[in-house]
């Protein structure tokens, strides 16, 4: 029998609301001042990768090295270039559907959680005004090591105190998704089923989020 469903880990970007194209701004004005080639496709690799490793995938594309005070240099220019963009963001950016998700898992008594590298997640969270949806948020502040690493959804159910096997993972991201596997989690994707082929469950969009369905195919 598997175990019932007590607590639902959500990823932030791209599963509760879409910063995603303020991130590929941001960090295409570091590499066009490094001289280095950045485009939409070379970004897909940074998705649900801590801010550190995003650069270092961007200037493995350099033609020099960097030394880790020039590499925290960039990593910090990029930052206050992203949270300068992300300012405006309104409650109403929260993805479709999701607010009705949440209100449903609070009502059959599901715990929620946030499980995020980014170190914007409390903030992002308090501009969206669903910070109080959530039980916890792990971010980039509290783990040291980047998805597909188990370590952020263990954390959170840590903290939530259920077991692995009744947390469910809500991703839209490769890495996300296999991180949520390794802890022995279920995993529901959201994007598409081709490249989320590691998932137990893909919707294509959050608008499809339903907790019935989840239940009758993941905990039953």
């Amino acid at each position: 029998m598997p175990e019932p469903l007590k607590a639902v880990l959500f990823d932030l970007d791209g599963v509760i609301v879409d910063t995603a194209r303020y991130h590929y701004l941001a960090w295409k004005r570091i590499a066009d001042g490094e001289g280095i080639p950045f485009d939409e496709h070379a970004n897909e690799k940074l998705k649900g990768v801590s801010r550190m490793a995003s650069l270092d995938l961007i200037l493995e594309k350099g033609t020099r090295s960097y030394s880790e005070s020039e590499k925290l240099a960039l990593a910090e220019k990029k930052n206050a270039l992203y949270v300068e963009m992300i300012q405006g963001l309104m409650p109403d950016e929260v993805l479709p559907g999701v607010r009705a998700f949440l209100a449903s898992l609070r009502q059959a008594g599901v715990k929620r959680a946030i499980c995020s590298a980014s170190k914007n997640a409390p903030m992002i969270l308090e501009r969206l005004n669903v910070a109080g949806e959530f039980d916890t948020v792990v971010s980039g502040n509290d783990t040291t090591r980047s998805k597909p690493d188990p370590e952020v959804f263990e954390v959170a159910a840590r903290r939530l105190g259920v077991a692995h096997a009744s947390c469910l993972v809500v991703e839209d991201a490769y890495a996300g998704v296999q991180a949520g596997r390794t802890a022995g989690m279920k995993t529901l994707g959201i994007g598409e089923a081709r490249v989320l082929d590691n998932a137990d469950l893909v919707f294509q969009g959050t608008g499809l989020l339903s907790l019935p369905a989840i239940t009758t195919r993941l905990f039953n």
